[in-house]
């Protein structure tokens, strides 16, 4: 369980501090493009790691939820090309789109409920492709491979969702929110149950807790973390099609999380931001056919070096440079 001290609220609150000044000091592409998208694919990311450190089970359908989610939206946005029979205000679709995203959730944790390991990771895998094959095959709903444009988002205090400051304070609003939503519930007695079936399951239901039920409530709940971002994604991409949700998607999600670290839910967004990164720039450096090498590189030297990702190789540092004062006043009085 996560108990954060008076120094980390601190400093979790100077970096929303740090985010919110932004805007000051950089141009509308890195807020938009760099740290707006790392923020929201972050969310996602943040669905997983909150699956994988907390329930002790690593999911590949997060980007599936996600895509649940973009399409919904996008069915029932008003400004859809094609307009959908669904089109109601941004402002119910929104809130529908993410509460399909946790059924879904909760139908992949029933579906996933008695696997593990190896055999977790296979079925939601088949699960997110297959998902993604459906929407690229479906014309009537999911309008095939082209998918649905113009989802443009709705406009807020008279501006429109993707004008930059508009789009990049409300990816800050949500990312906070679900950063803070996780942190409280692995507080709660969910959360603590969940974290004990995650240590034994067998102890946890010799002692009278279903099991099966809370991890399918913790499904859902990702599920809803990871709808959020979803809807975003889409807005940002200002549209949906089957290959925004596909294999390489599904992968670029777990990337994410790796790097930056599964064993807190701030990895998730450091490791999108590091994506993100190379991701926009790499094309320009080393050309964009050999972006996967590049990335292939980065994860493997980090997983290598740092197997708790960046997150824990930043925490191991911290802890190294915060005991060496120390080692020298003890010195000093043993002299």
């Amino acid at each position: 369980m996560i108990m954060m001290t008076t120094r980390q609220w601190l400093a979790t609150a100077a970096g929303v501090a740090i985010l919110l000044s932004l805007p000051l000091f950089l141009p509308n592409f890195w807020l938009v493009n760099i740290f707006g998208r790392a923020m929201v694919y972050g969310v996602v990311a943040l669905s997983l790691t909150f699956l994988a450190h907390y329930g002790g089970f690593v999911s590949l359908a997060q980007t599936m939820l996600a895509g649940v989610a973009g399409y919904a939206v996008a069915m029932m946005a008003p400004t859809a090309i094609p307009l959908g029979p669904m089109a109601m205000p941004y402002y119910a679709a929104i809130p529908l789109a993410v509460l399909a995203a946790t059924i879904a959730g909760a139908i992949v944790g029933m579906i996933a409920v008695n696997t593990r390991e190896i055999y977790l990771l296979m079925i939601t895998l088949a699960l997110a492709v297959g998902f993604s094959l459906f929407a690229q095959s479906n014309i009537t709903w999911f309008r095939g491979y082209e998918g649905i444009r113009n989802i443009v988002g709705p406009e807020i205090m008279g501006l429109p969702f993707r004008a930059p400051l508009v789009f990049y304070y409300v990816a800050l609003g949500v990312a906070v929110s679900m950063f803070l939503l996780v942190l409280y519930v692995v507080r709660t007695p969910f959360g603590l149950v969940l974290q004990a079936i995650r240590d034994s399951d067998r102890r946890a239901a010799a002692i009278g807790y279903y099991v099966g039920l809370h991890r399918i409530a913790s499904f859902a709940l990702a599920g809803f973390i990871a709808g959020w971002g979803g809807v975003l994604i889409t807005f940002y991409n200002i549209g949906i099609t089957p290959s925004s949700i596909g294999l390489w998607a599904t992968v670029a999600v777990l990337i994410m999380a790796v790097i930056g670290g599964l064993g807190h839910p701030l990895g998730a967004f450091i490791g999108a931001l590091i994506y993100t990164v190379m991701d926009t720039f790499a094309s320009s450096i080393i050309g964009h056919d050999r972006f996967n090498t590049l990335i292939g590189v980065v994860f493997l030297a980090i997983v290598l070096l740092s197997p708790d990702g960046v997150w824990g190789f930043g925490k191991r540092l911290t802890a190294a440079v915060g005991k060496a004062p120390q080692r020298t006043v003890d010195r000093e009085k043993t002299s």
